[in-house]
C-alpha cells in the first residue's frame, strides 16, 4: 500500500487526485492539506502530490526535501531557472535521504504524446510556432506543457542543424508574435469553456503538420497521476522531468 499525501487539496485538481487516490485499491490517502495547513501530516506520505501554485511550490518542496518524501509535482510554472532551483535544492540535501521529485508539465496519457511526436518531427520543418488554450481561470502562460514542448522542439532542431524558422516581420504590435521560449514562437489563449488544448504546427515547402492534443476533462490527467504516483519510487533521487520514463517513451 502505497502512502500519499496532497498538498493543494482543496483546489479543483488537488481535490479530484485526493478523490481518485481514495478510489485506488493499492493507494491511501494519508493528508490532505491546503494552505494554511500544518504540513506535518505529511511525513506519514510515501509521496507527497503537489498541485498548489507557483507561488507556493519552491516552499513545499523546500519543506518535502527536508523531510526526504518523494514529490509528484503538477503545479505549473517550471521553466529552465525554476527547474535549476529546484536541482540546487536537491544538491544541497544530504545523500541518504535525498528524495525523487518529478515535475510533471502534463499527466495526459495523450499531452505526453502529442509532445513526443512534434520532438520527432521537428527536424523535419524549417518553421514551427506553437498554440496553446486553456481555461480562463489559469494564472500563468505560457503553459508548462508549451515551454516543455518548445524546449523539446528547440533541441531537436538544434541536433538536426535546422536554423531559426524564417519571419519576415519587421512591424508588430506588442505580443502579436506571442512570445519566445528557446527560439520557438508560444501563443497563449484563454478562455471560459476550455480545458486544456495545444496546437504544435509545423511548416515546409509546399505543406503544413499540425499536431493537437485536447483534454476534455480533468480527469483525463488522473490515468497519468496515477502511474506517477506508483513509478516514483522506482526513479533514482534527484530531478525528473515528464511521464517519458515512466511510459517506456
Amino acid at each position: 500500500m502505497i502512502k500519499v499525501g496532497v498538498l493543494g487539496a482543496r483546489g479543483r485538481m488537488g481535490a479530484l487526485v485526493a478523490r481518485t487516490v481514495r478510489a485506488a485499491g493499492d493507494l491511501e490517502l494519508v493528508a490532505d492539506v491546503d494552505l494554511g495547513d500544518a504540513m506535518d501530516p505529511l511525513k506519514a506520505a510515501d509521496v507527497v502530490v503537489d498541485f498548489t501554485s507557483p507561488a507556493a511550490v519552491m516552499d513545499n518542496l523546500r519543506w518535502c526535501v527536508s523531510q526526504g518524501r518523494n514529490v509528484v509535482v503538477g503545479t505549473s510554472g517550471f521553466d529552465a531557472a525554476r527547474l535549476a532551483q529546484v536541482g540546487d535544492l536537491l544538491a544541497a540535501a544530504e545523500s541518504a535521504t535525498r528524495p525523487a521529485i518529478l515535475v510533471v508539465p502534463n499527466f495526459s496519457v495523450g499531452a505526453v504524446l502529442m509532445m513526443k511526436f512534434a520532438e520527432q518531427a521537428a527536424g523535419f520543418f524549417e518553421s514551427a510556432e506553437i498554440i496553446e488554450l486553456h481555461h480562463a481561470g489559469k494564472v500563468d502562460a505560457p503553459s508548462g506543457t508549451a515551454a516543455r514542448t518548445a524546449a523539446m522542439i528547440s533541441a531537436a532542431r538544434s541536433a538536426a542543424r535546422v536554423g531559426p524558422s524564417p519571419d519576415a516581420t519587421t512591424t508588430q504590435a506588442p505580443g502579436a508574435r506571442g512570445t519566445v521560449v528557446d527560439g520557438i514562437h508560444v501563443h497563449s489563449v484563454r478562455l471560459a469553456g476550455l480545458v486544456a488544448h495545444q496546437e504544435v504546427l509545423f511548416g515546409g515547402s509546399g505543406e503544413t503538420l499540425t499536431i493537437r492534443h485536447d483534454s476534455l476533462d480533468r480527469a483525463s490527467f488522473m490515468p497519468g497521476v496515477l502511474r506517477a504516483i506508483r513509478g516514483i519510487a522506482s526513479l533514482s533521487p534527484g530531478l525528473t522531468v515528464g511521464l517519458d520514463s515512466l511510459l517506456g517513451l
